[in-house]
């Protein structure tokens, strides 16, 4: 673990020394994590956190839109330089930084990871904005004055300089109420989940 976290930080010019690395507001674990926190650093210094973010996206984008790319890139069989090659097209317009990341991955036959590393630097550019992040899973669609009263109610979840970032999602299983996830806490409002308490509370007194 270490060994890679030391490979992934030469390769965005980051030394293994305290004093050059920027912290992240949050840890993120695993693989992708390390990957992410290195970049994450490697962009803070160079004040290119956003951009970074938008070619990131991009490249998100192209994978999730072109599978054969993606099967392509993480196929064992083909060589790494030829790999290279295709990713040195596809980041031309890209920063150092980001070209760096993915010969990183390459380098280390990481490339399967690529929308997980994506998805935990999302996560720390979110906290770095402050954002905290809160889904909302609904039997349906929510009314636009609906979500305003939801948006008002999870405002007191927040603290100071901090701002929501919610997403919905549909999930007609739950007959109606909603399921909110916001930072570690759950809040089960739902019919299913008052009626499988109904059922439990039966089911103790048989």
């Amino acid at each position: 673990m270490a060994t890679t976290l030391k490979l992934v930080r030469r390769s965005f010019g980051v030394s293994s020394g305290l004093r050059d690395i920027v912290k992240a507001p949050i840890q993120v674990f695993g693989v992708e994590g390390r990957y992410a926190h290195a970049i994450f650093s490697a962009a803070a210094r160079k004040k290119k956190l956003e951009e970074v973010e938008k070619e990131l996206q991009g490249v998100k984008s192209v994978i999730e839109s072109n599978s054969s790319l993606f099967d392509y890139l993480t196929n064992p069989i083909v060589k790494r330089d030829h790999k290279k090659e295709t990713l040195q097209e596809l980041l031309k317009k890209s920063s150092p930084i980001t070209v760096n990341l993915f010969n990183a991955l390459a380098e280390n036959n990481r490339l399967g990871r690529t929308l997980g590393v994506i998805g935990a630097y999302d996560r720390i550019m979110s906290a770095h904005r402050g954002e905290v992040e809160c889904v909302v899973t609904a039997a349906k669609q929510l009314t636009e004055p609906e979500l305003k009263e939801l948006k008002a109610s999870l405002s007191g979840f927040l603290q100071k300089g901090q701002a929501l970032k919610l997403e919905t999602k549909i999930d007609s299983s739950l007959l109606g109420g909603l399921v909110v996830e916001i930072g570690d806490k759950r809040i089960d409002m739902t019919v299913k989940a008052k009626v499988k308490k109904i059922r439990d509370l039966l089911m103790e007194a048989v």
